[in-house]
């Protein structure tokens, strides 16, 4: 490894809170749809009504977070902020996480679900922002590439240990709700655990000065930079494809699992399916992560946004366990790369002096805005009584990524340089 593409330890400390978060996504587009199936389906719920619900839970959440993120987010640009907002979310996430193994009620549970999911998604707001303080312009690709990478290989540490309990729970003599309590106290633990070398070294090196009313200051600046945005073309319309195309992905990830179980598929199947998931997106994020010191960051963005379009359009007619594993594969070899080149592209054209206000816009335009592509999903299912006809929105959604992302690669290419 040449010494261009050495990290630094605090890029490797970076790094780490990725591979923290990630148990938590892997769990919850994992094990944690099974169980809710479970609680569900004992209070009489269909199979329909099922993935809706789950669905609409995860576009609550995401509606919160997009109007809290670019609020704090802007916040977290005044000196000496950010650490502290980014310790108090990724706790209520950490906490929320724990709290899952206590509702018996399939409602109390989505509540607790919808918190630790705000927790976890508003400490993503910081995090990301936290990019241009860690390393350099020129490194942007390869760091966000190597935290994705290492994410979700790291994620697959908690993830077995938790299917050894949740699997062979009957073997080793104790309850389904034994094993998620230890899988939900396991996966919040090693969250916070690997997370600590960040807390401890992170320093904030882009901010803007300490106002007299940093609150109202904050809104101020938000207002601010919302109408700016509208007058620079190649961020508005950047956002705005991907707006759309993360939207697929994100809903891809947040509802592969609970999309199987509705179709009937054998539970044990679709679990170590996305396990696989998890293995190839490691290999082939740092795939990427060489690629884009040989190509541009735009050219490889819009092979991901085809390459997911197809995946979409498979989906629609996916029926058996081993189209499923295919799909496990696919969606591996590009979930990292058009996450991780996403999050880079998007750094190297805003102002880093104004990284959180900006970031906390990328995540209404990310996470924020998934509620769009679970939200579509469930009602279309539940109005067709067909799982697969649900699916069918994100094609939509991957093609007018591509058609706005084109535009916005050519507007930024000149903005560049």
């Amino acid at each position: 490894m040449g010494a261009d593409t050495k990290l630094t330890k605090l890029e490797k400390y970076w790094i780490l809170y990725d591979v923290g978060n990630s148990a938590f996504t892997l769990l919850i587009a994992t094990i944690l749809p099974i169980y809710f199936n479970s609680l569900a389906g004992s209070a009489g719920l269909s199979e329909v009504d099922y993935l809706a619900y789950w669905g609409y839970a995860a576009s609550v959440a995401t509606v919160i977070v997009a109007i809290i993120g670019p609020i704090f987010g802007t916040l977290a640009d005044t000196k000496n902020f950010k650490k502290p907002v980014f310790t108090v979310s990724m706790m209520v996430g950490v906490i929320g996480c724990a709290a899952l193994s206590f509702p018996t009620s399939w409602v109390v549970f989505l509540a607790v679900f919808v918190v630790a999911k705000v927790g976890y998604s508003a400490s993503l707001v910081f995090y990301d922002s936290m990019l241009t303080d860690v390393t350099e312009p020129e490194r942007l690709d390869m760091v966000s590439s190597h935290g994705y990478a290492w994410g979700y290989i790291g994620s697959c540490v908690p993830f077995v240990v938790s299917l050894v309990f949740v699997l062979m729970n009957e073997k080793i003599g104790i309850s389904m709700g034994t094993a998620m309590t230890i899988a939900f106290f396991l996966n919040a633990g090693w969250w916070l655990l690997v997370s600590l070398p960040l807390l401890k070294n992170y320093r904030q090196k882009h901010y803007v000065d300490m106002p007299e009313h940093p609150v109202r200051e904050s809104f101020s600046r938000l207002a601010a930079t919302l109408k700016d945005i509208r007058g620079q073309k190649h961020i508005f319309l950047y956002l705005l494809a991907f707006f759309c195309f993360i939207d697929g992905v994100y809903t891809i990830i947040e509802m592969a699992t609970a999309y199987g179980s509705a179709l009937g598929l054998d539970t044990q199947g679709l679990l170590l399916a996305l396990l696989v998931t998890q293995i190839v997106a490691f290999p082939c994020a740092l795939l990427f992560s060489r690629l884009s010191k040989k190509y541009r960051t735009d050219t490889l963005i819009k092979l991901c946004i085809l390459a997911y379009l197809g995946i979409a359009l498979f989906a629609i007619q996916l029926d058996k366990q081993w189209e499923f594993w295919l799909l496990a594969v696919l969606v591996g070899m590009f979930q990292g790369a058009i996450q991780a080149l996403s999050r880079s592209y998007f750094a190297r054209i805003i102002p880093p002096e104004k990284s959180g206000e900006y970031f906390g816009i990328y995540d209404i335009c990310g996470k924020g805005a998934s509620f769009v592509g679970t939200t579509l999903v469930g009602l279309i299912a539940q109005l067709t009584g067909r799982a697969n006809a649900g699916v069918s929105i994100l094609s939509v959604l991957f093609l007018l990524g591509y058609l706005i992302f084109g535009k916005a690669a050519k507007l930024n290419r000149t903005h560049l340089g």
